[in-house]
């Protein structure tokens, strides 16, 4: 299977190196900053509350945010987030396609990073605004993103409704 990243053209085994990496936890929490007319019901990441490793903070639209020190923020522009960047801490913006912009723009401070595109498998449905090629549930964005550095993914998909879809979709083994 090929990606296209940008200008550039991967394939799965230069993507994801096979070979096992050490888990580190050498590196800053995950923090998930949550838009106020997000719904928990709906919400893909709400089962990693109170999990050690995840932060979660409630965007407040207008207010000032913390400064973040060594973190990249997830996003669909910007350079490949890579195992280079598996010591940072990763920001995680959740909220419909919609309402994501004041949130990169409150946290345009911290450097972004992009992922290599896979197939969503949650059922995206929007009468008012367009879903982005390559947009991913925000479960997926995150697993994607611990792949990538060499973060343990193990139970991050055990919640999520279409784990077996999106890991058939992606061409990885459903059962992990």
């Amino acid at each position: 299977m090929v990606y296209n990243v940008g200008a550039n053209l991967f394939k799965v085994n230069e993507l994801f190196n096979t070979d096992p990496l050490p888990v580190s936890d050498n590196h800053p929490p995950t923090i998930i900053v949550v838009h106020p007319k997000e719904r928990r019901r709906k919400c893909t990441v709400e089962p990693l509350r109170g999990i050690a490793g995840f932060e979660f903070r409630n965007f407040k639209p207008g207010c000032p945010v913390k400064r973040l020190e060594n973190y990249v923020r997830l996003a669909m522009d910007g350079p490949l987030l890579t195992r280079d960047d598996a010591d940072r801490g990763l920001l995680v913006l959740d909220a419909t396609w919609r309402h994501v912009a004041p949130m990169e723009e409150a946290y345009s401070h911290v450097e972004k990073r992009s992922l290599p595109i896979w197939k969503t498998a949650y059922p995206r449905i929007s009468k008012m605004f367009d879903d982005p090629a390559g947009g991913l549930a925000t479960i997926e964005a995150l697993f994607l993103a611990c792949h990538q550095v060499g973060r343990e993914t193990e139970g991050l998909l055990d919640d999520y409704h279409w784990k077996e879809e999106f890991l058939r979709l992606n061409g990885m083994p459903t059962k992990l």
